[in-house]
């Protein structure tokens, strides 16, 4: 999966803010079309929208192909790689095994994985959620195992794998809680917890206390040779003018930090369960949506400050509270909007990779913004 950069940050919202959004007039789905209609022709690749408003669906559509192929159309079934969107359901997994006394945020590397080498007894489950833990780039690790390589052409690797580079490793990167650094390894090496520890395969305990109980039926974590995406987009790239396709790279097999498909329907069904609390009360869900705090605050690449949860960047958007996710890897690009108190919700998924879903999603929010 390509490297994914964000940045976040959290202000108050005053409470008047989601009294006037109720009282606000909605868009018509027309008004929202015009966001994305001039984006993508009959025969191109395009993408999926829903939005939610106070629980319901309001706006529900798709645009373009799927498979260039086939011809087949984008719908709302439309099963597309969730890259990095993939996170806060990886993160769930983590707090449903806490909710049930399996686990706990602090428990260590070395605690869970009794091989691991002695500078994992300083990194937390919690670090790896919120992406402090320091440890080594995986893809950075990989690919110089083949140099001068084209990474579309190596060998898929496996979140197994990169459990085993980590265990190969002498030291991190910074100290562990010291800094934020967007870390795909991380996530990763939670899916392997979640293996570890609930003694299933990642995608079976998936589907089991997630997908399964909420009625989630297109969606999950697709593993070759094991099960098939149905209604599945396939990625696409442009090159002087042609549509190639780009579906897979060599870490599209790794499941914790991006390996999750789904569907605009059945993502409108997984905010639901957030809004309702259906699989975590309330209380459990609030460890996810506070930003974790690191010495001289939590900071991006370029020195920008960055707030970040279990899965979810806390920034707001105009003045406006809002928790999202974006996702990025080889021909997809994918985008979850949340403004809880608004009781909005815009999904945006993508099988082409010239579109920005995040800024596409404002130009939705702005149709909603309070009056």
């Amino acid at each position: 999966m390509l490297k994914t950069l964000a940045i976040a940050s959290l202000v108050v919202v005053y409470p008047a803010l989601a009294l006037i959004s109720i009282h606000a007039e909605n868009p018509t789905p027309q008004k929202v079309d015009q966001v994305f209609q001039t984006l993508v022709t009959a025969g191109s690749p395009g993408l999926a929208v829903v939005v939610l408003k106070n629980g319901k669906t309001v706006f529900q559509r798709g645009y373009g192909l799927a498979n260039l192929e086939t011809r087949t159309k984008i719908a709302p079934v439309t099963d597309f790689r969730l890259a990095s969107f993939t996170k806060q359901f990886t993160a769930t997994c983590i707090m449903l095994l806490v909710h049930d006394g399996k686990l706990s945020y602090d428990r260590t590397l070395t605690k869970i994985f009794p091989g691991f080498p002695a500078y994992g007894s300083t990194i937390t489950v919690r670090m790896l959620l919120t992406h402090t833990s320091g440890l080594k780039d995986y893809e950075d690790l990989y690919s110089a195992q083949f140099p001068g390589g084209d990474d579309h052409k190596l060998p898929q690797i496996k979140d197994a794998q990169i459990l085993t580079l980590m265990e190969q490793q002498s030291a991190t990167d910074f100290p562990p809680g010291s800094q934020w650094r967007y870390s795909n390894t991380g996530y990763a090496l939670l899916s392997m917890i979640v293996e570890r520890v609930s003694g299933k395969r990642f995608g079976d305990f998936l589907q089991q206390r997630i997908l399964a109980p909420l009625g989630m039926t297109n969606t999950l974590a697709y593993e070759e040779g094991k099960n098939e995406v149905p209604h599945r987009a396939l990625g696409y790239t442009k090159n002087d003018g042609v549509w190639l396709g780009a579906d897979q790279s060599s870490t599209s097999a790794v499941l914790g930090d991006g390996g999750i498909y789904s569907s605009v329907e059945d993502l409108a069904k997984w905010d639901g369960a957030l809004c309702e609390h259906t699989l975590l009360s309330a209380a459990e869900m609030q460890a996810a949506f506070m930003p974790v705090e690191v010495p001289g605050g939590a900071k991006k690449d370029d020195g920008s400050p960055t707030e970040y949860g279990f899965g979810w960047f806390l920034d707001p958007y105009k003045g406006r509270k809002r928790m999202w996710h974006s996702g990025t890897t080889t021909g997809f690009r994918t985008f979850i909007d949340r403004f809880v108190d608004e009781g909005l919700t815009i999904i945006i998924l993508c099988n082409r990779d010239d579109l920005k879903p995040g800024k596409l999603a404002e130009q939705v929010a702005d149709l909603y913004a309070p009056r």
